[in-house]
C-alpha cells in the first residue's frame, strides 16, 4: 500500500516598486520544494543559489517510515496576471509554456513533467475559450498580444464582453495605433509522480531564471527620499544599514552625475517560509547570494553572512527553520554587462 501526500512549491505574486520608480518593472516572488505537512519526509539539507540570472536548488529528502511514499510533486508558478499594459511585471522569457525556463532533476536524472494552466476573469476559467480561439494562455508576452490583433471581430468581441481584454490606444509617432491586450490571470502548475523509498535518500534538484524587477536608476542614496514612505519600508525589507547606504552615497558622490547614483536596481524575493512544512526543521540549509558583478552593491536580510568571492555571499544554518521569506536588493552599476 502506498501513502500518499501531495509536494508543493509554493510561489506568490509581489507586484511592488518604490513610489518614484517611473520605469521599473515588479518581480514575482518564487520558491522552494514544500510538503504539504509530512511526518516521515524530512529535508537533510538544502543549498540554494540566488542570482539575477538563475535561482538553483538543491535538496536531499529521506523517507524515514517503514514503507514507499509515492507523491504528487508539484511546481506552482507564481499568478501572473494582465491588466494595464503601463504596469510592468517582469516575466523571464517569450515561452508561454514555460515563463521561468523551470527545470529538474531527481538523483540527477530529468524528470518529465506535465504543465496544467488556466485562465481565469471575473472569478471564472475562461481556458477553453481561449484555447478555441487559438490564443496562447500567458498573458503579457508579444506573442498573445499579436494573437490577440490577429482575432476577427466578432471574436474581439466575446473577449471583450467576457472581460478578457482590454484596448490600448496610443500615438507613438506614427499615428494611432489600436492593440489589445490580456486582462485574465494565468494559474500554472508544473507536476510529477515521484517515490520516496523507505530509508533513502533522493535528491532533488531544479533550477529556473528568476523575475526581476528592475529599475532603470534608483534613488537610493539621495538624502532627499530619506523620509518617504516607500524608502523606509524598503530599508526594512532589505536590511539596509548604515554601511549600505554610506557605500551608496559615497559611490554616487564619486561618480559626479547630474542627479541621483550610478546605480540601477534588481530586486529578487524568494519564498522561504513554505520549507517548514517537512517533517521537522531543515537539517543544512546552505543560501548563496551572487550580486553578479564586483563593482555592484547587495543588501539582503540575514545571519553570519559570509563572503566568500568577489561577488558571492554565503549563509549556512544547522536545524533551520524558516521564519521570513527573502528579498534581495542589488544595485548594479549602469552599464556594467
Amino acid at each position: 500500500m502506498r501513502k500518499a501526500a501531495i509536494l508543493t512549491i509554493c510561489l506568490c505574486a509581489i507586484a511592488g516598486a518604490p513610489a518614484d520608480a517611473n520605469d521599473s518593472s515588479a518581480e514575482l516572488a518564487t520558491g522552494g520544494l514544500v510538503l504539504e505537512k509530512s511526518d516521515n519526509i524530512a529535508m537533510r539539507s538544502e543549498d540554494l543559489f540566488i542570482s539575477a540570472k538563475e535561482i538553483r536548488v538543491s535538496a536531499r529528502f529521506y523517507n524515514s517510515s517503514a514503507k514507499d511514499i509515492t507523491t504528487l510533486v508539484a511546481f506552482p508558478m507564481p499568478d501572473i496576471s494582465g491588466g494595464n499594459p503601463d504596469e510592468l511585471i517582469s516575466v523571464p522569457t517569450e515561452d508561454p509554456e514555460n515563463p521561468l525556463n523551470f527545470a529538474t532533476t531527481v538523483d540527477g536524472k530529468p524528470v518529465a513533467v506535465r504543465l496544467e494552466q488556466k485562465a481565469f476573469a471575473g472569478g471564472l476559467d475562461r481556458t477553453e475559450v481561449l484555447r478555441r480561439l487559438g490564443v496562447p494562455l500567458a498573458p503579457r508576452l508579444a506573442a498573445t498580444n499579436a494573437a490577440l490583433d490577429r482575432l476577427p471581430p466578432s471574436a474581439q468581441d466575446e473577449l471583450t464582453k467576457l472581460d478578457l481584454i482590454g484596448v490600448d490606444e496610443y500615438d507613438a509617432g506614427k499615428g494611432m495605433e489600436r492593440h489589445l491586450y490580456a486582462r485574465w490571470t494565468l494559474k500554472a502548475t508544473y507536476f510529477w509522480e515521484q517515490t520516496f523509498p523507505t530509508k533513502t535518500e533522493v535528491v532533488i534538484a531544479h533550477h529556473y531564471i528568476p523575475s526581476v524587477g528592475v529599475t532603470v536608476q534608483t534613488a537610493i542614496g539621495l538624502k532627499s527620499v530619506e523620509t518617504e514612505p516607500w524608502f523606509i519600508a524598503d530599508r526594512a525589507k532589505y536590511c539596509m544599514d548604515a554601511d549600505f547606504l554610506a557605500a551608496v552615497e559615497r559611490e554616487s558622490n564619486e561618480a559626479k552625475m547630474d542627479y541621483g547614483s550610478p546605480f540601477s536596481e534588481q530586486r529578487i524575493s524568494y519564498i522561504l517560509t513554505s520549507g517548514s512544512n517537512w517533517a521537522g526543521p531543515i537539517g543544512k540549509f546552505r543560501l548563496v547570494i551572487d550580486k553578479g558583478a564586483p563593482s555592484s552593491l547587495v543588501s539582503f536580510c540575514g545571519e553570519g553572512v559570509k563572503k566568500i568571492s568577489q561577488t558571492e555571499f554565503e549563509t549556512v544554518k544547522t536545524d533551520f527553520v524558516p521564519k521570513s521569506d527573502l528579498h534581495v536588493l542589488i544595485l548594479k552599476r549602469i552599464n556594467t554587462p
